[in-house]
């Protein structure tokens, strides 16, 4: 095999998402206490409600994690007594303070250097069922693409985000690999779309089953020689 292509998640393979994810919360709710008093303290399970009851009502929602976050908010707002078109400018200004937030990331130490190298030898893109975007966190210029549910439509696992892949990166199913810490999303769907799949495994879990990666790593700066023994 010549490895030509080789794809990332973003979210928990080149960062620790939960305390960015709890930290841009924090940045929402003060930003809302400051600029929206009328909604006051909202219970996260009256949040819940209103995505799910959103999600019910537009299933492809789900994969569009920053739309739906914004109208979870719009709702809440008219909910507590702001008009539709007010509520809608507070959404969006909100959700623009959590995205800032969300973009404050700890890359793991070895992830810059693991890119640099790679993007050297390699086409190398971003695959992500979430809403980072590469550009504000200032490492865009190591992707030759980025791809998100979000734009898509449909996340992973389902084979059509890594097909997309394979376009933008000029590549065949056999020539590319795919790194993720997810075994269903990462793993069993790159596998299914024919990619091979290096499974980011840096707390040593033991495998659950389900589609085997090919490869398993447990610090980024593994891969260059992983990839490289394949090659």
């Amino acid at each position: 095999m010549s490895i030509t292509l080789v794809t990332f998640d973003l979210d928990d393979t080149l960062w620790h998402t939960a305390p960015v994810i709890q930290s841009a919360e924090i940045a929402l709710r003060e930003w809302l206490a400051s600029h929206a008093p009328k909604l006051g303290p909202f219970p996260p399970e009256r949040l819940f409600e209103i995505r799910q009851r959103l999600i019910d009502a537009d299933p492809g929602l789900a994969h569009r994690i920053s739309h739906l976050r914004r109208q979870v908010l719009q709702v809440a707002l008219e909910e507590a007594g702001y008009p539709r078109s007010e509520a809608l400018t507070l959404a969006h200004e909100g959700f623009e303070a959590f995205l800032e937030a969300r973009h404050q990331v700890s890359f793991f130490p070895d992830a810059a250097a693991t890119l640099e190298a790679l993007a050297q030898r390699y086409t190398l893109g971003a695959l992500t069922n979430g809403n980072a975007d590469v550009r504000r966190l200032g490492v865009a210029d190591y992707f030759s693409f980025a791809l998100c549910a979000e734009d898509l439509g449909i996340g992973k696992p389902d084979p059509r985000p890594f097909e997309e892949a394979l376009r933008l990166g000029s590549a065949n199913a056999a020539d590319a690999v795919h790194v993720g810490d997810n075994p269903r999303d990462d793993i069993a769907g790159a596998k299914q779309a024919g990619f091979r799949a290096v499974w980011y495994n840096p707390g040593r879990l033991t495998w659950a089953g389900g589609a085997m990666p090919d490869g398993e790593i447990s610090a980024l700066g593994q891969l260059p020689a992983l990839l490289e023994s394949w090659g």
